[in-house]
């Protein structure tokens, strides 16, 4: 079983794949999307979203991280590919499940699910460009206004060269909203011959028993479940094991928190930084009622000193 920490634009940024990878249970880490227009990008732009490309591809837990590119210009989106091989990206990964509208609008994410002839000429100019060694890999929805042609699109990624493929379980339509059609995962994996993860509405363990149960496969991606208790690989791996696991407190959490807040203050302007601290907060307040305790006491403020008296968090 691999377990993967998900690719959240605006959310799971260096930091916080540090300081989640540092728990422990996850295999390996995307980067966020690096949005691939009609350009060669500078190395800047790789090195500014995934820093850990000057780490050996990896965060300081040592778990690897693979570089997403976004876009739907084949010749661009092999010679950016080729670029983030050149700086030690271990894999190339490809966003066609992103969700947002302005994304969508320029012809990125989930839009292209609408036709999975252009999905194989993506992966495929990739695939042809980037060395033999280092896959490709792509993440989808189940489509766009509907799952007409989600099976069609995974042939096409497959067909194309993609090693691995990582579907989340609702269409763009679907958005977040509850439940994930994990039944599409099974469906996906009948029709493709590559490891598929599964992706989509894992909050738990029961979660995870369930979705095990219903889409048949061994590997999941883990979003914002993850996000909210960031010890969930770690209690998936033990019950996959049989092994007993006492999940993590409060306690055991919050120097997390501190930790990221002092790693976000040290790299924001003071009017972002509360912004990055807030967003973690309000996620792990889904799981601990400590955390929504803070979080009614920080939501309102946005000064930088104070905000470290409340998180406890070391002196700079």
């Amino acid at each position: 079983m691999q377990i993967a920490l998900a690719p959240m634009e605006g959310l799971v940024d260096d930091i916080l794949r540090d300081v989640l990878t540092r728990v422990g249970g996850v295999d390996w880490c995307v980067s966020e999307f690096i949005r691939v227009n009609e350009q060669l990008l500078p190395v800047s732009v790789f090195r500014r979203i995934a820093p850990e490309l000057d780490q050996g591809a990896r965060t300081r837990a040592g778990t690897e991280m693979r570089v997403q590119l976004l876009g739907s210009d084949p010749h661009w989106l092999a010679e950016n590919a080729v670029r983030a091989c050149q700086l030690g990206a271990p894999v190339i990964d490809l966003n066609f499940g992103c969700p947002a509208k302005t994304v969508n609008r320029s012809r990125g994410g989930a839009v292209l699910l609408r036709e999975p002839e252009l999905l194989h000429r993506i992966v495929a100019a990739v695939r042809a460009a980037v060395p033999a060694a280092i896959p490709v890999t792509a993440k989808m929805r189940l489509g766009y206004e509907d799952s007409d042609q989600a099976l069609d699109c995974a042939r096409a990624l497959a067909a194309g060269g993609a090693a691995q493929l990582v579907v989340h379980a609702r269409t763009k339509a679907d958005a977040y909203r509850p439940p994930a059609y994990w039944e599409w995962v099974a469906r996906i994996q009948d029709v493709v011959a590559l490891p598929v993860y599964a992706n989509g509405e894992i909050w738990s363990v029961d979660d995870w028993h369930r979705c095990r149960a219903v889409s048949g496969v061994e590997d999941f991606m883990l979003g914002r479940g993850l996000v909210a208790r960031p010890d969930l690989a770690l209690q998936i791996a033990a019950a996959r094991a049989g092994t007993d696991y006492v999940p993590l407190e409060w306690a055991s959490i919050r120097p997390l928190l501190q930790d990221y807040w002092r790693q976000q203050r040290a790299r924001l302007p003071e009017r972002f930084a509360p912004g990055r601290l807030k967003q973690w907060l309000a996620w792990l307040a889904r799981s601990y009622p400590e955390a929504e305790t803070l979080f009614a006491e920080v939501r309102r403020e946005s000064d930088c000193a104070r905000l470290d008296a409340l998180v406890g968090a070391p002196a700079q």
